[in-house]
């Protein structure tokens, strides 16, 4: 059976990576790209486990059997579907009964003690949690119907999530820019014009979040668990940079993400940069971010009672959801400008110096300059640069 570890996925360049595990643990991390086809849905993995930790690894075994029977045939069509795959004509049901026939110890004894092959051009690669039998006995069976590229990842999700913590720790990025600038200035706007002027220049951590990394940052996005956003941290290392990144300027948390020791401190030691523009740029920046449909609106009037707690205002003035209401955005988006995000920038921001200042109005000509004045700092020893103390 091919074998390969996590550390090989990039480049081996899988054809495609089949995620065995049960939907929810599928949700809440995987492989960047992974398809899941689960063996178990949600509740069969937890009768299955049960019986497991509580009865013995045979009685789990005997449910499995019969939970995998009823659903291969499917399995293997959708497996197909996803590899283009044309597997040969057979008893998909029998042949499973035949391969499980010796109960538990025995199939176990049999699937683990399988030979590692040479690995294929283009592997499928398939895993479950720890690349036990679940994986193992549906590699097993697509092989034996003509799926010479099914590969077992190594340790399964287990091991993958080992080699990705072990490369966020040991991480490490070329000379970091840091965009840095009032809410509703644009940096992310400029930070994506970046990526596509000059592809590999970025990372973008509010993206792999899914959260603009406010109070309100989630309005309209789908906010990632901390597995996940480190798993597309780690993917996008692993492709690499060139001779500087450039970066958001954020907290130590995005959302709810925390940012790994590694990639804060080159954000923190990171040369900083001031994005600045109008008050009424940015108000039409947060507006189009926030209000851009029906569901972000009602996702945000959901939220700013939350926020009305943080500001202190007259008795009489009307609520921000009054004001949303009322079709006051404009409105609305500069008082919470003026009276909460605007008073914490600027404390968040003391002490900092900056290197360069750009204007965002025009987020592509920012764009253009930044990394035209980037190319100009690569390799300057420090405090050749210009610096503008923050006050």
């Amino acid at each position: 059976m091919p074998r390969l570890e996590a550390s090989g996925i990039s480049s081996a360049k899988p054809a495609c990576v089949i995620d065995l595990r049960s939907p929810a643990e599928f949700a809440e991390d995987h492989v960047p790209g992974a398809v899941n086809v689960p063996l178990f849905d949600d509740v069969q993995r937890a009768c299955v486990g049960t019986l497991y930790t509580q009865v013995s690894p045979s009685a789990a075994f005997e449910e499995g059997r019969v939970i995998v029977r009823s659903k291969i045939r499917h399995m293997i069509d959708e497996i197909a579907r996803i590899t283009q795959w044309s597997p040969r004509a057979d008893d998909v049901e029998a042949r499973v009964e035949r391969m499980t026939s010796g109960g538990y110890e025995q199939t176990a004894a049999r699937l683990m003690s399988l030979e590692p092959g040479v690995l294929p051009h283009a592997p499928i690669l398939m895993h479950c949690w720890r690349g036990g039998l679940r994986s193992r006995s549906v590699i097993a069976l697509v092989r034996s119907l003509g799926l010479g590229q099914a590969t077992m990842l190594v340790g399964g999700y287990k091991g993958y999530r080992a080699f990705v913590n072990q490369e966020l720790a040991r991480a490490t990025l070329p000379k970091t820019i840091v965009l840095r600038g009032m809410t509703g200035v644009g940096k992310t706007l400029v930070l994506r014009e970046i990526e596509r002027l000059r592809p590999g220049a970025t990372l973008d951590l509010e993206k792999m979040a899914g959260h603009r990394s406010s109070l309100l940052g989630m309005v309209g996005l789908a906010p990632c668990s901390q597995k996940t956003f480190e798993s597309r941290l780690c993917h996008r290392i692993g492709r690499g940079f060139g001779p500087f990144v450039v970066i958001e300027g954020e907290s130590r948390k995005v959302g709810d993400a925390i940012v790994p020791p590694a990639i804060w401190n080159a954000l923190v030691r990171g040369v900083n940069v001031q994005i600045d523009a109008s008050i009424d740029r940015r108000v039409e920046v947060l507006c189009d971010d926030y209000l851009a449909d029906a569901a972000s609106r009602r996702e945000l009037r959901e939220r700013l009672p939350h926020l009305e707690e943080r500001l202190t205002r007259a008795a009489d003035a009307p609520s921000l959801v009054t004001l949303l209401d009322t079709g006051r955005e404009r409105e609305l988006v500069e008082l919470l400008l003026e009276r909460y995000y605007d008073p914490l920038y600027r404390h968040s921001q003391k002490g900092l110096v900056f290197s360069g200042l750009f204007a965002a109005s025009d987020p592509t000509r920012a764009a253009r300059e930044i990394l035209a004045w980037a190319g100009e700092i690569v390799g300057t020893q420090p405090g050749s640069v210009p610096t503008i103390s923050a006050t």
